[in-house]
């Protein structure tokens, strides 16, 4: 053996008898943050003290002896104290003691006599998820905008909306996040709708008929594959698929086609020419389910959150950890920019999870306390 394996063996061996001391001082310290929690609760005391936090880690900095261990004992203290500030959460919880909710439980949604509005026509996407999640038997209508939907939500002329949120192969559908903080309406449900595109003519007519082919130019887009088989054929740009199905039905011309959905060909009497024509099997569209009201029901499994964030370092990552220190799995996250302000940003969380639980409980009471602003909206 030579000498330097020995000392790497001795410095291992020191390293794990300092190792099992740190552990030692650490557990104490946690025992000593428990009695401050136990005061806090009995006092009433706000668990996070920034400034006194900033002055104490500025303290210890101070008493490492490099530059790079004065960072290192910041970073250091910092986890320690979010640690702390977690363990205090969890105990406020385990005392019943629970802030105010603005989400009411419900057994199950309203659905009967309801009034739905969905963006777009009838025979688009969004017509289709209002039909599958709140069958056909229901009051609906179409509006023209996204904002159109959520004032006839916010004046109360409807009680839901039908919304797309997300694609999978185009992402996030941005101006809907931006809405929901504007309009402070809430998620109570969500409806995924796979993109299934299919060729669209008047009975009668065979795909050789074809000369001109109407759809929005996202579908056009997802099935470029299948038009390349037919260049002669040409694309004309419609406000949104359906809206192509009807210009075709109307148009009474056996060689314009339309690239829409299955459920816009049935509303409009048009025939299917060709199927399975989307370039991504596993294209999809999320929507979601928004209400003036605030509740949420039995079985619900889903939070999602927003919040605003200091602009300081590790300020993201102190958030997030609340959602990991509890357990709950978080399934994503997106953010956008703060309206007016530049270099500032929204970040929006969903995680797994209902508002009964008490790990979601001390996460979200965590959030809340270390954030510049932040709401629910919506556990569904």
């Amino acid at each position: 053996m030579d000498d330097k394996t020995v000392d790497l063996q001795e410095c291992r061996a020191q390293i794990d008898k300092i190792d099992d001391e740190i552990i030692r001082l650490f557990e104490e310290r946690m025992a000593v943050s428990e009695r401050v929690a136990e005061y806090k609760i009995r006092t009433g005391m706000q668990v996070l003290d920034p400034e006194r936090e900033r002055s104490k880690i500025e303290t210890l900095r101070g008493k490492a002896h490099s530059e790079f261990n004065k960072l290192g004992a910041a970073e250091l203290f910092q986890q320690i104290m979010a640690i702390s500030r977690k363990r205090q959460y969890q105990l406020i919880t385990e005392h019943g003691i629970r802030d105010e909710e603005d989400f009411e439980y419900v057994d199950e949604l309203p659905m009967e006599n309801v009034r739905v509005v969905f963006q777009g026509v009838e025979g688009a996407y969004s017509y289709a998820a209002m039909q599958r999640y709140f069958g056909s038997e229901i009051n609906s209508r179409h509006v023209k905008t996204w904002r159109d939907a959520f004032d006839e939500v916010k004046e109360g002329r409807a009680d839901y909306a039908v919304l797309p949120i997300e694609n999978s192969t185009a992402g996030i559908v941005a101006d809907i996040y931006d809405l929901l903080m504007e309009y402070r309406l809430n998620i109570v449900g969500e409806q995924i709708i796979r993109v299934d595109h299919v060729l669209l003519g008047l009975p009668g007519t065979g795909i050789e008929d074809i000369r001109t082919v109407y759809s929005h130019p996202q579908a056009l887009a997802q099935c470029r594959a299948f038009l390349e088989q037919h260049p002669e054929w040409e694309e004309k740009e419609a406000v949104n698929t359906a809206g192509a199905a009807k210009t075709v039905s109307e148009a009474g011309d056996g060689s314009v086609a339309a690239i829409a959905s299955r459920e816009a060909g049935q509303l409009f009497g048009l025939s299917v020419l060709a199927e399975n024509i989307c370039g991504n099997d596993l294209n999809a569209t999320r929507f979601i389910i928004v209400s003036g009201r605030p509740v949420y029901r039995n079985g619900a499994e889903k939070i999602s959150i927003c919040f605003e964030l200091p602009h300081a370092s590790g300020t993201l990552y102190n958030m997030l950890s609340h959602i990991i220190y509890n357990g709950l799995n978080m399934t994503r996250i997106e953010s956008r920019p703060v309206p007016g302000k530049n270099w500032e940003y929204r970040f929006f969380v969903d995680f797994e999870g209902s508002l009964k639980d008490s790990a979601v409980v001390n996460a979200l009471r965590g959030l809340e306390a270390e954030a510049l602003k932040m709401r629910v909206l919506g556990n569904f």
